[in-house]
């Protein structure tokens, strides 16, 4: 147990150990964080076996227990998914743009595809079924349909979700894609090279990399962290004012400007001056493609690219305390951490990353049809609007009617859906429709909240039944800790014959406590 490993050697006994895959750099993940500790030996990197085994038990171990434990023992650990990484659980389009409240694909893999377990013991949907999703967001059920050879239909209130879905699941010329990302990126090169904001970003870099170097090496700051032999915000905060004057000295020596003129909008208030401009500049880029498909994807690159340049901390980008404009002691890299000047890094890599997903997605899509609307679910009519966009897909809608739902639904008082992509609202000019929103955050979550959801999700069902075949299936991902959903299922005339409780592992925000949701299955009364 005291042998020492070198990465290569504590990835492959801990996948062996765990029975997971488990990566090189998961590995150095755990040095660089300093859960643990880097042993130097004969000039390589090593660990102790026993540290690895200690973690891995404890991570192993406790974790399902933990659930179980908080949220009771009918907790089927089955739907969490906990061998799959990160990068399966965002596989190829599924990470074309982020998206607060969404489900993980082999969520609805699961519910849609043709097998069958100890829990699902019996298959809903087959190839070439019409499936819905009401409450459509990014597109999850769009894409998972379309590798699965089912047709499905996405409807979302929000004109910018409708757009992320309907981006993923279109086809595109890659080459054309290819020249057009090319030619922008030449062209943002073009317009800062001759800026004092790259020199200056440069020198920047420099400071800090001394400074950081000195102060928080690397893995040893960390691994001092992990043991509580610093205090973090104490230290954190005398070193950011002990940089902040070489900041600032560069600041005034190279002219560089940092806020916007005006605070007037989301773009105004979160983007240094230099970062707006090229924003701007970027934009009306995009404005000249002539192929519409090829137009939409690339403004989602965009998009993508300005959520990352927001002048926040890198702890903050989910929040969005305040704006920053200076250096920063940063506690997610424990060091200290500059806002950004320029959107070039992060739009050449989002760029390269479309493309690749794009294409990964080309291989697994099947010849279905896939249409996001946007409109409201509790009164649009599905078969006219889908007729208006696509005449085939309209004739087989009302030959076979859809056969089921597949869908989570918002929940009361978590998020603004269309807050969460203000920025887009603003540089697209996209009309905002938050009052249509059903359960925001803005309404809360008191009693008035609730009723006025349940009576939203039991419009939305009863609009969406006139459109489902006789034997329909309704699955509704929700963490109904209400009790709203037996209201919603009478009102719309219909009873829940199963509930399948999953607990939910890898959340995006700071709240990392044991959180479960339910999968409401739902048929006619």
């Amino acid at each position: 147990m005291n042998d020492l490993l070198n990465i290569k050697q504590a990835s492959k006994w801990a996948s062996d150990y765990t029975g997971k895959n488990i990566t090189i750099s998961n590995i150095t993940y755990l040095i660089q964080y300093g859960i643990i500790q880097k042993i130097n030996s004969n000039g390589s990197t090593q660990v102790l076996q026993k540290e690895l085994k200690d973690y891995y038990n404890r991570y192993l171990s406790s974790r399902e227990n933990y659930f179980k434990k908080q949220l009771g023992e009918d907790l089927n650990w089955a739907l969490s998914f906990d061998k799959y990484k990160e990068a399966e659980t965002t596989k190829h389009v599924h990470r074309l743009h982020p998206y607060k409240g969404k489900f993980i694909p082999q969520l609805v893999e699961y519910f849609l595809d043709n097998h069958t377990d100890k829990f699902k013991t019996e298959t809903y949907f087959k190839k070439g079924d019409i499936v819905l999703d009401p409450f459509s967001g990014s597109g999850t059920t769009m894409v998972q349909a379309c590798e699965l050879g089912i047709n499905a239909i996405g409807i979302d209130i929000s004109t910018f979700n409708s757009l992320i879905a309907n981006c993923k699941i279109a086809k595109y010329d890659i080459d054309s894609l290819q020249k057009e990302l090319d030619s922008i990126t030449q062209a943002l090169e073009n317009f800062i090279k001759d800026s004092n904001v790259v020199v200056f970003e440069e020198r920047l870099l420099m400071e800090l990399s001394k400074f950081n170097n000195q102060y928080f090496p690397v893995p040893e700051y960390k691994h001092r962290l992990h043991n509580k032999e610093i205090n973090e915000k104490e230290y954190g905060n005398e070193k950011e004012k002990q940089f902040l004057p070489i900041y600032q000295k560069l600041v005034s020596q190279y002219n560089i400007k940092l806020k916007q003129d005006k605070e007037d909008t989301f773009l105004d208030r979160w983007y240094l001056a230099n970062i707006r401009n090229e924003i701007d500049f970027v934009f009306n880029e995009i404005k000249k493609i002539q192929n519409n498909n090829i137009k939409k994807i690339t403004s989602i690159v965009l998009s993508r690219t300005i959520r990352s340049c927001r002048a926040t901390t890198h702890a903050d980008l989910a929040t969005l305390l305040n704006p920053i404009t200076s250096t920063y002691y940063c506690k997610k890299h424990g060091k200290i951490c500059k806002p950004l000047f320029s959107i070039l890094k992060w739009w050449k890599t989002y760029a390269k990353d479309t493309i690749s997903r794009l294409q990964q997605f080309d291989k697994l899509r099947t010849n279905t049809f896939q249409l996001c609307l946007t409109g409201d679910s509790r009164n649009i009519n599905i078969f006219e609007e889908i007729e208006k966009r696509n005449k085939e897909f309209g004739n087989l809608l009302k030959k076979q009617k859809i056969k089921g739902i597949f869908s989570s639904p918002p929940y009361v008082g978590l998020i603004d859906y269309h807050e969460q992509h203000a920025y887009a609202y603003d540089l697209f000019g996209f009309d905002r429709k938050d009052e249509l929103e059903i359960g925001p955050l803005f309404k809360g979550q008191k009693l008035n909240a609730q009723q006025s959801y349940i009576q939203g999700i039991s419009d939305v069902i009863n609009n969406c039944k006139g459109f489902l075949v006789d034997d329909y299936d309704i699955f509704l991902v929700a963490n109904d800790k209400y009790s709203l959903y037996p209201t919603i299922a009478e009102n719309a005339g219909m009873k829940i014959v199963n509930q399948f409780k999953r607990p939910v592992l890898n959340r995006t925000e700071k709240d990392k406590g044991a959180y479960s949701e339910s999968i409401f299955h739902l048929k006619k009364q």
